[in-house]
Parts: C-alpha cells; structure tokens; sequence
C-alpha cells in the first residue's frame, strides 16, 4: 500500500509541474511574440522611411535618416541597431553608426544571401544566428526582411539587431518562479538566447532529443530529457511562433520535482514500517544502477561504431597506400620503357615518306597501344594521389564553358549539352588540365549511360559544407568550396553500384569497352585537390556527380596564354639545350627529338658529367634534366647549375611524381615539369614553352613596390572571417592586402610573389604558425614577420622572439605589431582609435 500511495503521488508531483511548466511557457512565449512583431513594425516602420528613396539618395540623406533611425531605437530597449544594406552587402545606413560603415562588406554572410539568393519566400523574415559584429564586436542577431523591391530587382535588406541579453534578463527574472532554464531556439537548433547564461555558451544545440521532438510535432510539445550541455535530466516544453521557424522551450530540472516528491512523502515515510523504507530504497538503487548501465551500454554502442568507422578508414588509407606504392614501384621503370617505345615510333612515323601509307599505319596502331597503356599508368597514379598537379587560381565558368564546346562536338548530336553557370561564382584553386579531362571522362561516362540519346548538364555554384556534413563524410574538411554538378537523364545506378563507383576496375561495361578507371580517377583527382566528390544516382532517374573544390582566398582567376600567342623563339629555334639523362634508350630519343626540331643538343648521362658540359658550353639555353637519377637527382643538379647560371631555363622530366619537385601532390612553385611517356609534339611544345619565359629569379631579389609607409602584406590564417575582419584594418591603413588560408598556400604566395610582412596566426592545421615563421626566416630573411594567436604561451624561445598580436585585437594592437617587426620607432606611438 506504501509503494502503491508512492507511485501515485509521485505521478501527480510529475501531472503538477508538467502544468506548471505549460502556465510558464505561455508567459515567455507571449513576450518572445510581441518583441519579434515590434521588430517587424520597426521594419515596416524603416521601409516607409526609405520608401522611393534610392540608395544614392539614401546616402544624400543619410544625416537626417540616422537621426530618424535612432530615435526609433531609443523607443525600443529590445533593439540595438538597425542597419540598411544595400544590394552589393555594404551598409548604407546604421543607426548606431555615423556615418555607417559604407566599406564593410557583409555579402558573405549567411543572413544577407539567403535573401540576396531568394532562398525564403519574399516578403518572408529570416532571423539569424548569434554573431559577433565586424563593426562592433558585441554579440548580438539580426532579423532581416527584404526591402522593397523596384522592377523585381534585389535592392538589399534591413537588418533589426537584438541583443540576446535583453531576453536573457526578461528570463532570469520570470525564471524564479521555479524554473531553471529558458531558451529562445531556431528550429535547426541555433540558440539565440539562454538562462542560465554560461562563460562559454555552444553556438546550436547539438543533434538530439530536442531536434527528433521536433519531427513528432513542429508547433508545440512536452518531453523528458538529459542535456547534452549540462548533464542535468529536465522536464522540458517548447512552443513554436507565429510565421517563424523559432521557439521558446522552458525546463524543469527532474529532480526538483524528485525533491518535492520526497518532502511530501516525509510525513508518510515517519509512520513507515522500516521494511518499506528498505524496500524503497533498494528500489532506488536498483534504478539509478539500471540507468548507469544503460548509460554505459549507450557509450560502449558509440565507441563501438566510432571503432568501426576508424577502422574503416583504415583499411581505406592501407588500399590507397598499397595501391600507390605497387604504382609507384612500377611507375618510374614503366614508363621509361614506354618512352623508348613510343618516342621511336614517333620519330620513324615523323621520318617516313608520305606516301608509305601501310607502314604508317601500321605505326600509329602501334603508338595508340602504347599510348593506351601510358594512360593506365597515369591513371592509376591519379587514384593513388601520386600525380604531379600545377593548382592555380581558375574561373570555373570559364573553364566549363570551354569544356562544354569540346562536347558538344563529341558526344555526337543525339546528346544535348547544358550549362547552368552561377552568377559571382568565387575562384577554384585547382589543376585546369587535369580537372578538364576529369569533366570529359565524366561526360563520356554519361554518354555511354544514355545508348539512347539524352541531356547532360553541367552546373556551377558556390557552397558550404558545415561541420555536419563533414563529420558524417570521410575526409571531407568543412568550409567554402566551388562545386560543378554533371547530371545525365540515364540508366542510372543501383546502391550497390554507386559505392564501388570509385574503386579502380570496377566497371559494369561488356568486356573490352572500359578499363574501370574513368571514375577513380576524378575521384583521386579531386581528393589530392582537397576537394570532395558526392554520387547521387537512381536506377532509371539518371546519375547526379557533384564535384567541390577548394575556393581560392583573395586572387582572381588568371587567363593562361594559349601556345599559339606565345613570344617568338629566339634564333629561330636553334637554342642549344642539355639532356641529362641516366636511360641510355630514353637520353637516346629525346636527343634526336630535339635535333630534328632543329636544337643543338648536348648530352650527359649523369649530373656530374652535366656540370662539366654545362661549364664548357656557355651556349646552353635549357638544361633539360630527368629527377630520378643516380648520386645526383636532378632537383640537386638544377640547384648547382643555376648556381653557376642564374639565367639557365630548366625543364624537368620524370615518370613518377613522388620525388624532389613534387610535394603533397603539388609541383614546386616555379617549376616546369613533362611527365613521360611523351610524343614528339608535347617535347617541341614543352621546350618551347620554357626556352619562351622569362628567368626564374629569387623572389626577395625584387624591390617592394610599396612606400616606406604602405606595406605589402600577407594575412595567413585558416579562419576567413578572422582574416576579414583583420584584412579591413590593415586596408584602411592604406596598406596592399592578400589573404592565404592555409601556410602551404603562403609559402606558394612567397615563392612567386614580394612582401613587406607577413602576419601569420599560430594554430593551423597542416604546419602551425611558428613553424612556418621558421621557414620564412630560412628562406625569405628580407621579410618581417608578426605572430597571430590566442595562446599564452608559444611553444619554443624563437616564437616567443616575435612580435606578438593577441586575439582579440584592436586597430592601435596592429599598428604597433606592425611597427615593432618593421623595426620603426613609433611602436608605441599612435592614437587608440575605434575598430
């Protein structure tokens, strides 16, 4: 009877709090209601402002409007700014501003291009994520609403900025009813505002109960959970608003509830028999050890498949490496062989008579076989991420347009070619050749999918995969990337199909149409790229192949100069060039390439041999030098012999990447390379190309192209928008800005490009900032150098050596960081001044 009477009262403590919890949702959920409808009058209330007005005329009045603006924010405690953006992201009016800050550029953020990109319905209010301002930096979200349009066009949109902590001082003092946490969420879990307030809140409620309650009902509900914040169990209620995706959810901690419970069973447990009492309490221990072990047995399922998915990855990474190194192990002596072969059979085609047409068949027969088999070798190399690829910044647009021509013309008639290319698409960093025989296999790919005829269309667009995305996909790093889609109206593919899409020989071709290649090698491509490439494909819909590669950071695309227009040989062609090369069969045909191509030609089997030429004949242009080589590789013979020549051109050639000039996959900056096997033709073109530019000279040879006080300045840091915000200080001191996201991107930058200084953050993925200060101490010494970073302490003597710029910083933080590694006696000097 004493158990019986227990669980009953304890259902009716758990009935009571449950309403109690709904009476105190009504009461923030009113509130939350009234300030998002202010906010949106206040809205109405600035488009009437600015109603016919354009944004010239805005600026024209900007003066009377701010003081319009801010009289409307001193009625409203609940706001903290209002800000009129334009169509290109700049402000052009802030009430908390004056003037506003017109040169700020908030067109990346995710609030302005969901409108600018009409992601929501118009006339629609979107609310943002709590962020840090880049004018002022207090934390604060914005909802934003389109403004008038004139003739359908996007004119820009008025952001209302809310102070999180308005609603979180409304909810501390409602809170002491009884509650102990309040929170105002979006529906993708994003917290706008909290009680209690924490020193280091979490941006998004991680993925959990809350979220999957979210999916049995979308306006309102109740449930029992444990926070993945805290740890605490609470009774929790949420209730969404009127028109937008957001919420109010209120909390009660369960065991203030238990506790109530207790002190109303007290009076009853005093009249207890002892044998109840012990058999309540040996209930409850039975239920906290029960919830333990379900607790561990939840953790041991997820280290389970943690294990499992590491295990995976794994044997990923041991198939890639085994696969690289049979490549590799075969890759250099292979394609040696090839080139003998298909260099003689070049020369002697080059040297029959025109009318031998029967042997000149059957030579060229005998050059697509060997062609065919160079092809494999590339191509597995391409898989195994061992190719040598020169990334340089590229217009995708431009590039796909260029493709899309070639297919047109061979796919045939019966396959119609479209092109979707994005507006203000962002710049790639990636290897244009290889990324356009990546878009023609994926074509060739779809055309055989379609024996029919059909559509194949080629997309671009600018994208962001989050952290969730990232972590759910195998190395995948999230951010910013340029990403083009092929989609064909095919047969499309089953799920079994589509996950062995990427292995090398897989193929569902009859025997002899398909080597299994085409697809893992885009898929190595991509990955030694950085880059991510996703399959989306049902049988009898057709298959969608999304392609994402890395954005370039702060340089735009540069137009190559196609052969044709480049500067005239000088002599005519008769340069004299130096082989060097250890295979006396490939030395052999490449020496009487070249002579046919009307060079002089000396030649050398070693490095050794090559130096003492090179100094007995003063008339070499070229210094055409294998890599891989006996007692002296050729990166060791460049070395010495420009040591001698400074103005000596060099050509490299290899026919296995992982060596001297090729570092993670990436040719050396200013080198040129020729991979073998190649024909005749690639030889002339290579030589050509390399006899016609310019001397590589040392970049801290060049003077600065800047004044004494406009520095030339390179901004290395993995996090864009800290980059931004310290870019748009360094701009508004008038000094010359470029950005690099990664210190293997700035040490590219250094080798072809002058700076002053060099402002580097410290963590980074890959090589951290002091090392890359290392580095450039090494290699740059005329550049100086300021360290970016949030830590205390660095982690050696010489780091600690460097002018320091401690996160956060303000605009008199950087001047004196500036002045101190420029070595200026105004390091201290200098007015603080607003950020």
């Amino acid at each position: 009877m004493f158990a019986g009477a227990s669980v009953v009262s304890y259902r009716t403590h758990v009935r009571d709090a449950e309403e109690r919890l709904l009476r105190f949702l009504d009461v923030v959920h009113e509130h939350a209601v009234k300030v998002f409808e202010t906010e949106e009058l206040a809205a109405e209330q600035v488009n009437i402002l600015l109603e016919g007005l354009g944004d010239a005329d805005i600026l024209a009045r900007e003066t009377d409007l701010n003081a319009k603006l801010k009289r409307l924010v001193a009625r409203l405690p609940q706001v903290r700014g209002i800000w009129v953006v334009d169509a290109a992201g700049h402000p052009l009016l802030a009430s908390n501003f004056k003037p506003a800050p017109h040169r700020l550029d908030l067109s990346d953020r995710g609030y302005f291009t969901i409108h600018r990109d009409r992601r929501i319905p118009p006339g629609a209010v979107f609310v943002s994520d709590v962020l840090v301002g880049r004018a002022a930096p207090d934390a604060r979200f914005f909802q934003l609403s389109r403004r008038r349009e004139r003739d359908g066009g996007f004119a820009g949109v008025t952001a209302i900025s809310i102070e999180p902590r308005y609603f979180e001082t409304f909810y501390e003092q409602a809170a002491r009813a009884g509650f102990d946490t309040v929170g105002l969420l979006r529906e993708d879990g994003a917290i706008l505002a909290q009680f209690p307030s924490r020193a280091d809140p979490p941006e998004r409620l991680p993925p959990g109960t809350f979220l999957r309650a979210l999916q049995w009902d979308s306006d309102s509900g109740t449930f029992e959970t444990t926070s993945a914040v805290d740890g605490v169990e609470r009774i929790m209620a949420y209730r969404r608003l009127p028109r937008r995706p957001i919420y109010v959810a209120v909390g009660l901690a369960q065991a203030r509830v238990i506790e109530d419970w207790r002190q109303a069973m007290l009076p009853h447990l005093a009249y207890g028999v002892p044998a109840t009492l012990a058999l309540a309490l040996l209930t409850l221990v039975a239920m906290r050890r029960a919830h333990r072990e379900s607790a561990a047995l939840a953790r041991l399922a997820n280290e389970t498949r943690r294990r499992a998915a590491i295990e995976d990855q794994l044997r990923q990474a041991q198939k890639m490496e085994a696969i690289g190194r049979l490549t590799g192990g075969i890759a250099h002596d292979f394609n040696n062989l090839l080139q003998i072969a298909i260099g003689s059979l070049d020369l002697l085609r080059r040297r029959l008579a025109d009318g031998d047409t029967r042997n000149r068949d059957l030579v060229q027969a005998a050059l697509e076989g060997m062609t065919r088999a160079a092809s494999l070798t590339q191509r597995l190399l391409a898989y195994a991420r061992r190719q040598p690829l020169e990334p340089k910044t590229v217009d995708l647009n431009r590039l796909v347009q260029g493709v899309s021509e070639l297919l047109r013309r061979t796919l045939g008639e019966t396959v119609h070619v479209e092109t979707v290319l994005a507006g203000g698409l962002w710049a790639a960093y990636v290897d244009a050749n290889q990324l356009e025989n990546a878009l023609v296999n994926l074509a060739v790919n779809a055309r055989d999918s379609m024996p029919g005829g059909g559509r194949l269309t080629i997309e671009t667009a600018n994208t962001h995969l989050d952290d969730a995305y990232a972590a759910g996909h195998q190395d995948v790093g999230s951010g910013q990337y340029v990403m083009i889609s092929i989609t064909d109206t095919g047969s499309g593919m089953t799920p079994d199909v589509a996950a062995k899409a990427f292995e090398p020989f897989f193929t569902t071709k009859p025997a002899g149409q398909g080597t299994g290649l085409g697809l893992s090698q885009v898929y190595g491509f991509v990955k030694q790229s950085g880059g991510h490439v996703k399959i989306y494909s049902e049988p009898g819909s057709g298959t969608s192949l999304k392609l994402y590669l890395p954005r370039r950071y702060g340089e735009s695309a540069s137009e190559e100069v196609p052969a044709e227009r480049l500067p005239p040989l000088a002599g005519g062609g008769h340069a004299t060039v130096l082989v060097v090369e250890d295979e006396d069969g490939v030395r052999r045909f490449v020496c009487a390439a070249l002579r046919d191509l009307g060079y002089g030609v000396v030649e050398a089997a070693g490095g050794r041999q090559a130096l003492e030429l090179l100094t007995a004949h003063p008339d070499v242009a070229l210094l055409l030098t294998d890599v891989v080589m006996p007692e002296m590789n050729g990166r060791e013979l460049v070395d010495r012999a420009q040591a001698l020549r400074p103005a000596l051109r060099v050509l490299f050639m290899t026919g296995y990447t992982r060596n001297a000039i090729v570092h993670n996959g990436v040719l050396d900056p200013q080198t040129r390379l020729i991979s073998k096997p190649f024909t005749l033709s690639q030889l002339a073109t290579k030589v050509q190309e390399a006899l016609a530019a310019e001397p590589d000279l040392p970049p801290t040879a060049a003077p600065s192209r800047n004044g004494p006080d406009k520095l030339r300045i390179l901004v290395v840091d993995d996090e864009p928008l800290v980059a931004l915000g310290l870019v748009d200080l360094l701009e508004e001191q008038g000094h010359s800005v470029v950005e690099a996201s990664s210190a293997k991107e700035a040490v590219e930058r250094l080798s072809t490009e002058v700076y002053d200084l060099v402002i580097t953050d410290h963590t980074m993925p890959g090589m951290t900032g002091s090392e890359l200060a290392r580095l450039i101490r090494k290699s740059w010494p005329n550049v100086s150098i300021v360290l970016s970073t949030g830590h205390v302490e660095l982690p050696d003597d010489a780091a600690n050596e460097l002018p320091r710029l401690d996160k956060p910083y303000r605009l008199e933080q950087v001047r004196q960081a500036i002045a101190a590694a420029m070595g200026r006696a105004d390091a201290g000097s200098g007015e603080p001044q607003p950020d």
